[in-house]
């Protein structure tokens, strides 16, 4: 996927000057002070333990407008709808959506609507794009994030802000998603308590940003948390020491992954985000996400150095191990 946005992509549309654009590959782009991001779902199946694909869809674009720091105001959405799809099953989606935006306070507000002969789409595909406008959250944190590195002149939290020093914080357990949808797909039987993580995060994000002192924010989803740290790394030009004792899993989807031979790190979630702050105010930053539902369980897992320029981790046993970009998809088809 990277080499296909960087090799084809990018040179036939990249190159708008955009203040935040589509060279930079973060998880929105800001035009004129507008905040804009859009994202197509093609989960299989539609409906998996613990949410679905509107919600997800919802979920998925309003987080990606948050990471940057924005307040999501509006989101249009485009609905490709396989011939025979049940009525039924595209109004518990549409119910899905209702609450989740309900849940964001945002709204649709524009779409389209598209039905294909009955095939391999797998009952529909959604597409929700989204705006978002700046916060007085997003200013306050930007200070105090100067207050403690002087150099630091960004406007939005993007990836290559990242600096040595820096600690890197997880909100959750990973590996929630992906084991979730892949029991649905499979018909497995893993544990009845593994279920989709999927939720709109831009509420506690502006709680983390009135705090201060984040830099850097990314929703680990493909590719999983291996996946976010290395963009990361690519893009600061940075290195990151993550702690493989800090990093929360639940047993179940440890177990799971065992039995399934797949790595946690490289599984997706949606409803998870990995926060870069400055050191002096990391312990307050954590604190606050552990007050949230959605952070309880947050911890730091690391931080970024000077002393190397990839992604290590620190084993359980003391030895230190590299953690590459993930080679393949080891759940497809899970958002």
């Amino acid at each position: 996927m990277a080499k296909l946005i960087e090799q084809l992509v990018i040179p036939y549309l990249g190159g708008f000057q955009a203040e935040v654009g589509l060279e930079a590959l973060d998880d929105a782009a800001v035009v004129d002070g507008v905040v804009f991001k859009s994202d197509s779902h093609a989960v299989q199946p539609i409906f998996f333990p613990g949410g679905d694909i509107g919600q997800l869809a919802v979920a998925g674009t309003v987080n990606d407008l948050a990471a940057l720091g924005a307040e999501p105001v509006a989101l249009a959405c485009g609905f490709v709808l396989e011939e025979g799809l049940l009525f039924s099953d595209l109004q518990r989606i549409m119910a899905s959506m209702k609450a989740t935006c309900e849940k964001a306070r945002v709204f649709v507000v524009t779409g389209d609507t598209k039905v294909v002969e009955k095939g391999n789409l797998g009952g529909l595909v959604v597409n929700v794009s989204g705006i978002g406008r700046r916060s007085e959250a997003l200013d306050h944190n930007l200070a105090v994030a100067k207050k403690h590195r002087s150099r630091f002149k960004a406007r939005w939290i993007l990836d290559r802000n990242l600096a040595a020093g820096d600690k890197i914080i997880l909100s959750g357990s990973i590996g929630d998603h992906g084991l979730a949808v892949l029991s649905a797909q499979e018909g497995l039987a893993f544990s009845s308590d593994i279920v989709s993580d999927v939720s709109p995060l831009n509420h506690v994000i502006q709680h983390l940003l009135s705090v201060g002192g984040v830099v850097s924010i990314k929703d680990p989803t493909r590719g999983g948390l291996a996946n976010s740290l290395n963009e990361w790394s690519s893009k600061a030009c940075v290195g990151i020491l993550v702690h493989e004792n800090k990093i929360p899993i639940r047993r179940d989807v440890r177990v799971a992954c065992e039995m399934l031979g797949i790595d946690p790190l490289e599984v997706g979630n949606e409803g998870k985000i990995i926060v870069g702050v400055v050191e002096e105010m990391a312990a307050e930053v954590l604190n606050a996400l552990r007050s949230t539902e959605e952070g309880k369980n947050a911890e730091i897992i690391g931080e970024a150095s000077d002393e190397f320029n990839l992604v290590a981790m620190e084993t359980a046993v003391g030895g230190k191990r590299i953690l590459p970009m993930p080679v393949g998809d080891p759940v497809p088809r899970i958002c």
